[in-house]
């Protein structure tokens, strides 16, 4: 399963919440945790940003009246540099791992799918490529406006049971 970990969902909703305020006053790392129900997370929120602050997406303000901002407009921000701030690389797999691998499966030569995962990744990244911040911004408020958002729409990819089978949890 290729997922993004925690790291990188926190990190980019701290995005989010600074790209719907951008352009106003800085924001308590405490505002943003509330805003996006992360307020038991304000700790962790303070790791993300430095990470942030360190590939110049987020600057900070100290004093009373301190706190983060986008270091640049939100249209300006690729989600995939967001994204490889607090992750790392793009890799499905360590075969197609983005730039120069470090660490080389010991079956690279002979591999019947490394092109397969070389794919993935590059799928992945022009989705991330061809979306900026303010992108996410947008289709997040059409949605809670209740309009449908232009582009893709999310859709589960789980299986209904009928009700009553064995593996049927929900009816129990």
């Amino acid at each position: 399963m290729l997922r993004v970990s925690t790291r990188g969902e926190y990190g980019v909703r701290l995005m989010v919440d600074l790209a719907r305020h951008y352009g106003g006053t800085p924001r308590s790392l405490s505002e943003i945790g509330q805003s996006e129900g992360l307020e038991l997370k304000v700790q962790y929120l303070e790791q993300l940003v430095r990470a942030l602050r360190e590939q110049g997406l987020v600057e900070s303000t100290r004093g009373a009246h301190g706190g983060y901002r986008l270091a640049r407009p939100p249209q300006e921000m690729r989600m995939s540099e967001i994204l490889r701030a607090l992750e790392g690389p793009i890799a499905p797999m360590i075969c197609a791992t983005e730039g120069e691998m470090e660490i080389i499966c010991d079956r690279l030569d002979g591999c019947s799918t490394k092109f397969l995962w070389a794919r993935v990744r590059d799928a992945v990244t022009a989705t991330l490529d061809a979306m900026t911040l303010a992108d996410v911004v947008r289709a997040n408020e059409a949605e809670q406006a209740g309009r449908a958002p232009n582009g893709p729409r999310l859709i589960s990819l789980s299986p209904r049971l009928p009700r009553g089978t064995a593996l049927d949890t929900a009816g129990h």
